[in-house]
């Protein structure tokens, strides 16, 4: 279960990464670190 949530927390910075360099794709960027959020606190709340 671990690994899944890093590999979803790596996955969404690309996709925010991605969404930052190209200009048209702000809403990329913003997506992506809405999931980040989310999956960190998944993450979070199920270790405890």
């Amino acid at each position: 279960m671990l690994r899944l949530l890093l590999l979803l927390l790596l996955v969404w910075v690309a996709v925010t990464v991605v969404g930052v360099i190209v200009e048209g794709l702000f809403w990329l960027a913003v997506v992506g670190l809405v999931f980040f959020v989310a999956t960190a606190v998944l993450g979070a709340s199920r270790r405890r």
